[in-house]
């Protein structure tokens, strides 16, 4: 059995199929790439795969473990970075890191001074409040804060849309260190950097995940998502 099973998932709103039958499997030290256009359901589908909706039909495991009949599965397994900014913008990053660290065996002093968030230099603005950081800066902040349980599983909604290419690189930097030691990245994204860290691609189009064969250049899925 891989480390995770994602078979026949799907997700309707209403009438509207969102997601058709969605199959793919993942082992520790995978990067699973999704690409594709606005509104093709990618962003739904990493929300079920983190727990944060429920699918009409599908299983999916982690670990041999099924997060669906077991929400608490999500929650030791996942760290997630939606598109949108996750953190309370009137706090400071140290007061936010807290938060996400209080339920967290890690020592946040050591990840921030040379553990596994050092790399996002977070102390340079550590005493800021978040409502003052650039977007890079918050998005450096916010896998941060979902790395704070040291989860297994990173599930990163277009992570780099929109930054400067500083915080790309320390983003993708990030990617290389997760899957060296093991973790697995979920990924939806067209940042170039980032997709050359997958090691399996998918295409989604229409609610159907279809695989890329290794295909990475981006200029090749762009042909595959016009098509």
């Amino acid at each position: 059995m891989a480390f995770i099973e994602v078979t026949d998932i799907s997700k309707k709103y209403g009438r509207k199929q969102v997601l058709t039958d969605i199959n793919f499997t993942a082992e520790k030290g995978d990067c699973i790439g999704i690409v594709g256009a606005n509104g093709c359901g990618k962003s739904t589908l990493l929300k079920i795969l983190q727990g944060g909706h429920k699918p009409n039909g599908g299983t999916i495991t982690y670990d041999g473990n099924n997060p669906l009949a077991n929400h608490r599965f999500f929650q030791k397994y996942i760290g997630y970075v939606p598109q949108d900014n996750p953190l309370f913008a009137n706090l400071t990053v140290m007061d936010n890191l807290k938060l996400w660290y209080c339920d967290s065996s890690r020592d946040l002093k050591q990840d921030i001074e040379s553990g596994n968030i050092k790399d996002f230099k977070i102390d340079s603005f550590i005493k800021s409040k978040v409502a003052n950081l650039s977007g890079g800066m918050k998005k450096r902040l916010s896998i941060a804060c979902a790395s704070a349980t040291d989860p297994q599983i990173l599930i990163m909604d277009e992570p780099g849309a929109s930054l400067d290419i500083i915080a790309k690189n320390d983003i993708v930097t990030y990617m290389k260190k997760y899957i060296a030691g093991g973790g697995t990245i979920i990924i939806s994204s067209h940042e170039e950097c980032e997709l050359s860290v997958c090691t399996k691609m998918y295409l989604m189009k229409d609610g159907v995940l279809e695989s890329l064969n290794g295909s990475c250049s981006l200029s090749s899925i762009m042909e595959r998502m016009v098509k």
